[in-house]
């Protein structure tokens, strides 16, 4: 049988000040292709193009990607501020009915850092735009150099920051075999009012939502707030995801077969 197909959301761009387009990080393509094992397949996160009833016909999985614009504050009732920008009100308008057409018809979704965020709006829940502005919290967003400007090294950029605990016995802790966890950290924006079927199983030592599933789902529909797709080639943390994500799209494609 084919390969299972992964269907992979773009985000809105514009490419030498002119030019609109739609992109996705290579990196989210290769764990799709290399650990899933499936056969990656950008789709535009953009409801004038992309159908929903066409794309989940087409696709066994969705992955939702981590992006530099943040979900719209009018999304969960906020109010926009400037300083929160950039949006990427196209993405919202397709993700949104997307994540909870997946969960209802069991077609397996992963979330990844804005992915994850989307998931808990999509049922309900808010964002905070910026959590190291809360008491007690870390600064979650990428490192940078003294001058301000962000660090050159992916290797940096994308290292392990912080411990994330995990519920005992929850489908993480299944998942990873342990209780505990390392991960990288770059975002801003994160979880405040948890949605109605989100289940927070993974939380930073700061108290910041990490991982989380949605309650009932028919299939697949995991979400955690780090970058997993930056080496599941080699972090065994991020493999087991893909991994899990990959086996999932295939179960799905054999049943539909």
């Amino acid at each position: 049988m084919a390969r299972a197909v992964i269907g992979i959301i773009g985000n809105g761009h514009v490419v030498e000040n002119r030019y609109p387009a739609q992109l996705a990080a290579r990196a989210n393509m290769k764990a799709v292709a290399e650990v899933a094992g499936a056969l990656p397949l950008m789709f535009a996160g953009t409801p004038d193009i992309t159908d929903l009833a066409a794309l989940m016909g087409a696709v066994d999985g969705v992955l939702l990607t981590g992006a530099r614009a943040n979900v719209h504050p009018t999304r969960f009732g906020a109010e926009h501020h400037p300083s929160h920008e950039p949006y990427d009100q196209e993405r919202d308008s397709l993700a949104l009915p997307l994540i909870e057409a997946c969960v209802a018809a069991g077609l397996p979704v992963f979330g990844i850092c804005r992915g994850f965020q989307e998931f808990n709006v999509a049922f309900g829940g808010s964002l905070h735009p910026e959590i190291r502005d809360l008491p007690g919290r870390m600064n979650h967003r990428m490192p940078r150099l003294e001058n301000g400007e962000i660090h050159p090294d992916l290797e940096v950029i994308f290292a392990d920051r912080h411990d994330v605990d995990l519920v005992p016995g929850g489908a993480f802790a299944e998942l990873f075999g342990r209780n505990r966890i390392r991960v990288n950290s770059l975002h801003g924006q994160g979880l405040d009012g948890v949605g109605g079927r989100v289940v927070v199983e993974g939380v930073a030592e700061d108290g910041t939502a990490e991982a989380i599933r949605i309650r009932d789902a028919a299939g697949f529909a995991l979400g955690v707030q780090w970058h997993a797709e930056y080496d599941p080639q080699t972090n065994p943390v991020n493999r087991a995801l893909f991994e899990a994500f990959g086996d999932a799209a295939a179960r799905y494609r054999r049943g539909r077969a």
